[in-house]
């Protein structure tokens, strides 16, 4: 096994932008908030293990899943009960749906967003197009849903991405047929319509609320099976371009923002080395108060801070090692990564 430095590797005061970071190491039984320092000054107690993400709430709450036994045999960042944890780790919410996976988000209405899945029919699975042949899971292929409930737990709001033109979004051709199509974030826009990427279609697309109809789409193959696309104030997209693939050798990932009516890269982070920065599954990017990035390295346990011109001003490597069944051994691996400014609305005050 590899070894390596773990806590804080690189630290510019004078250049990154304060705050607190949330850890939360997938499959552990508890979730940290370290300072600028790389040190923890704050834990919270899980009741089973980090389902995918976990972060703060403006009311100093963590949102987060932790996984269940039943739901759909599809292991990866599978949750399937949705929690809010007050600070003091006791649960003041929770949501069961077994079949809950990857991403979750509290809208500003207080309801909760997040992804979930479904068994297609015989018949939609007929119209699947693409992907490995003989990689269905049990002879089954599942389907990405939306759901919306509100704080009773009431579903009020559901999309069935299924009802979208198979043939216009054929599974990539190395990908298993067992998903259509691996929705890894969902995010609100500007104007209240769904962001979705959807990592065996290397697509991103915009849903209408109220339509429920695609409004917009990009799909590119030379982000290698993205994730986490958000909509920044400017109405930007930057999503984290994971490299899986060998489109471009060496494999190498890269931290992305695109001008959506015209597709065209704004920004973009790469390491001059490029086969330094690769996480082949999941990792991110949040884009700071003051213009900074903050990139999530999943696989390496890496979270680390560039400014604009893509200087490294931060860099933290997860010292938290847990045993996780899903890479079959001991890991620090993370689904994605927050910062909090000091004075921002879930920190201040707390810390």
């Amino acid at each position: 096994m590899k070894s390596y430095q773990t806590g804080l590797l690189h630290h510019r005061p004078d250049k990154s932008s304060p705050g607190y970071t949330i850890i939360a190491p997938m499959r552990h039984e508890s979730s940290y908030i370290v300072n600028m320092e790389g040190e923890v000054v704050h834990e919270w107690k899980l009741p089973g293990p980090l389902g995918s993400k976990a972060f703060l709430l403006p009311n100093g709450n963590l949102l987060c899943s932790v996984v269940t036994a039943d739901g759909i045999p599809i292991p990866g960042a599978k949750g399937g009960r949705i929690l809010e944890l007050g600070w003091d780790g006791n649960i003041v919410w929770e949501h069961i749906d077994h079949s809950q996976h990857h991403d979750i988000v509290r809208l500003d209405n207080g309801n909760t967003l997040y992804l979930s899945r479904e068994v297609l029919s015989d018949e939609d699975a007929a119209k699947v197009i693409g992907g490995l042949p003989g990689t269905e899971i049990k002879g089954k292929i599942f389907g990405d849903v939306a759901r919306e409930v509100n704080v009773d737990g009431e579903l009020v709001w559901e999309l069935y991405f299924k009802d979208a033109d198979f043939e216009t979004f054929p599974l990539a051709s190395d990908c298993h047929r067992g998903e259509w199509a691996h929705a890894n974030s969902i995010a609100a826009t500007l104007d209240g319509d769904v962001l979705v990427s959807f990592r065996h279609l290397d697509t991103i697309m915009i849903v209408g609320r109220e339509t429920k109809e695609i409004v917009w789409h990009m799909r590119d193959q030379t982000w290698g099976h993205q994730h986490n696309a958000e909509m920044l104030p400017n109405g930007n997209i930057t999503l984290f371009a994971n490299g899986m693939n060998n489109l471009h050798q060496p494999l190498h990932s890269r931290a992305l923002e695109i001008e959506p009516k015209s597709g065209k890269i704004v920004w973009q982070y790469m390491d001059p080395q490029r086969w330094t920065f690769f996480s082949p599954v999941m990792s991110g990017i949040q884009r700071l108060e003051n213009g900074n990035s903050l990139i999530c390295e999943a696989l390496s346990g890496r979270v680390f801070e560039v400014d604009g011109a893509g200087k490294i001003v931060w860099d933290y490597i997860v010292p938290m090692h847990h045993p996780n069944p899903v890479v079959h051994g001991s890991s620090n691996i993370l689904f994605r990564a927050y910062r909090y400014a000091p004075d921002s609305a879930e920190i201040a005050g707390r810390l």
